[in-house]
């Protein structure tokens, strides 16, 4: 595996402070983690799913990225450091935070451990996943059911919303950019 190039594709998510400018210093710690992006969705604006309190919406989006001579628990463990820079202070479900970063795929592992499992065990259920995976690489087939992306979001069954996020309001740039 030491010079072996890999394909990975990692969820994107915030919901407190400046969520763009998370997302975006998200971005670049995955760079200057040594991932080389190769394929960033749009960002999309997300209702919370599963979170257990009154909580902002989020802004998610997926990325995908190449690393060589890397495994993916050493994978995850640099995206917790990007995490942990970025002021996430727990690594809880079911709670508002400022950047979330999930390793969704990894080639096609799959292994289960106390540290990692992949497939991420919950991607095909949820359109905030999904959606934006979709966009990236809609024939990438899911490890474990083997059915591409675009099929597995055509079958999911939640409902929540996921929306294309603009950082404004398309009235006001038109009105900025025709006044």
């Amino acid at each position: 595996m030491e010079n072996e190039q890999v394909t990975a594709y990692v969820g994107l998510g915030s919901n407190l402070g400046d969520r763009a400018g998370n997302l975006l210093l998200a971005v670049r710690g995955l760079v200057e983690a040594s991932f080389q992006l190769t394929k960033l969705s749009a960002v999309y604006e997300t209702e919370p799913v599963g979170v257990d309190v009154e909580s902002e919406p989020f802004l998610n989006m997926v990325a995908e990225i190449r690393a060589t001579g890397i495994s993916p628990s050493q994978m995850l463990a640099r995206m917790l450091r990007i995490e942990y820079l970025l002021g996430r202070t727990e690594k809880s479900m079911n709670k508002p935070r400022t950047i979330d970063l999930d390793l969704l795929f990894y080639e096609e592992e799959r292994r289960e451990s106390a540290f990692l499992t992949l497939p991420h065990p919950r991607a095909h259920e949820r359109r905030f996943v999904l959606v934006p995976m979709n966009e990236v690489c809609p024939t990438y087939r899911h490890p474990v059911f083997d059915k591409d992306i675009g099929t597995l979001l055509a079958e999911c069954e939640d409902r929540s919303r996921v929306a294309r996020w603009y950082p404004f309001e398309r009235d006001e740039l038109h009105i900025s950019l025709n006044g």
